[in-house]
């Protein structure tokens, strides 16, 4: 019989991770994809992208509402708590044999949540890292805790992964899915990017996506003020990506488009896709805000990252990201580094640290090989000595 992979999308950025992974899946004929939609994709607010994955021919086995209207600290709890109604509605219709969840989102968490009490084992993409300013932080590593199987992207994750008490056998480094995706997609040369986004990319503008600082909701506005200043002084064309359904995400929204409005020489795109957003990194003249596509995907670019806050702080990054306090001046000096012509010609023959584009194949292998016995759900805490180099093969 088939094995059956839950598995749980519930933003743009998630999906584009995962795209490599479904496709895999899909074409194996030992496993079933079982996709369970929720949260940004399912609102017209975020481009109502569920769309993009029935239009990309993937299978939806349930469409799970996570997501109110409000943003507020409550309107985030009751998300999780609808989340948390809606996945176990969906695992007593169908149990998955195993549910494969990425990151550190509040869905993610509420999925896994739901799960436990139906002993479903999890799998989890992206343990081990760090984001110190966010929420996401203490999501992830309780992920890491409910989950059986781990999917590290770089050795480091996979120590700390260990570290947290997780037998060697179950971790495996993999790198990051969204490098494969990078290898299989077919970017888009300048004239058609340009005629996809109705935005000129000459000269390249600065392609800035700014997410909510959660431990700091409170100063978002204040914060996003900053890099409006900043933007604005720099005197660059800008084009802006939406931020996550997160805390205060929509004070973020109201401010790009208070900055179009004034701004001739910038644009939003609620939702660029895959495809568009990485061929616009690509062509960009440097990415900017607090988004991980800056940490993880850039560095395969080469291009320059002005990394701003503390969403990220903790995370392995490579040498094109230059941090900045979220204030004008910090935000503007990085800029003119990163804009130096000598920044980015330092940047040849960087290597991305976050692998080789080879994630998908090791994810499914494992998902397909792993025996689905009780000592798969009956988990030890580990004591033992931390491996210094690669997280154990099982």
């Amino acid at each position: 019989m088939k094995r059956t992979i839950g598995v749980v999308t519930g933003a743009r950025a998630d999906f584009g991770l995962y795209r490599p992974i479904l496709r895999a899946i899909a074409a194996d004929p030992a496993l079933e994809l079982h996709l369970l939609v929720c949260g940004m994709h399912l609102a017209a607010d975020f481009g109502h992208t569920v769309d993009e994955i029935a239009a990309e021919g993937f299978p939806i086995a349930e469409r799970i509402e996570t997501l109110l209207a409000s943003d507020t600290p409550a309107g985030i709890a009751k998300s999780m708590g609808l989340g948390v109604t809606g996945f176990a509605q969906s695992y007593a219709r169908t149990r998955p044999d195993i549910l494969l969840l990425l990151g550190d989102r509040y869905e993610m968490f509420a999925a896994a949540v739901a799960a436990l009490p139906f002993v479903i084992p999890i799998a989890h993409i992206h343990g081990g890292e760090t984001t110190e300013g966010a929420i996401d932080e203490a999501i992830r590593h309780a992920l890491t805790k409910m989950s059986h199987i781990h999917f590290v992207a770089t050795e480091d994750a996979g120590r700390r992964v260990i570290r947290m008490g997780e037998q060697p056998s179950r971790v495996l480094v993999t790198g990051a899915p969204a490098l494969d995706n990078l290898h299989a997609l077919n970017l888009l040369d300048r004239a058609e990017l340009e005629r996809v986004t109705g935005f000129p990319f000459d000269p390249a503008p600065l392609l800035v996506t700014v997410h909510p600082v959660t431990l700091e909701h409170e100063d978002t506005a204040a914060q996003t003020d900053e890099v409006m200043a900043a933007l604005s002084a720099a005197h660059r064309p800008v084009l802006f990506t939406f931020p996550n359904a997160d805390t205060s995400g929509r004070r973020i929204i109201d401010a790009i488009r208070r900055y179009t409005t004034t701004h001739p020489n910038a644009a939003a795109v609620p939702n660029l896709g895959s495809l568009a957003y990485f061929s616009a990194m690509r062509h960009a003249a440097a990415v900017v805000g607090n988004s991980s596509s800056g940490i993880i995907e850039a560095a395969s670019f080469r291009v320059p990252v002005v990394n701003i806050g503390s969403r990220q702080r903790g995370r392995l990054r490579a040498r094109n990201v230059i941090d900045a306090l979220p204030r004008r001046d910090a935000i503007l000096a990085a800029l003119e580094q990163a804009l130096a012509p000598s920044f980015r010609e330092g940047l040849a023959g960087l290597v991305n640290p976050y692998g080789d584009g080879r994630a998908a194949e090791r994810i499914v292998q494992r998902l397909k090989d792993t025996p689905l016995d009780r000592r798969l759900i009956e988990k030890t805490f580990y004591d033992g000595p931390v491996p210094s180099g690669p997280a154990a093969e099982p």
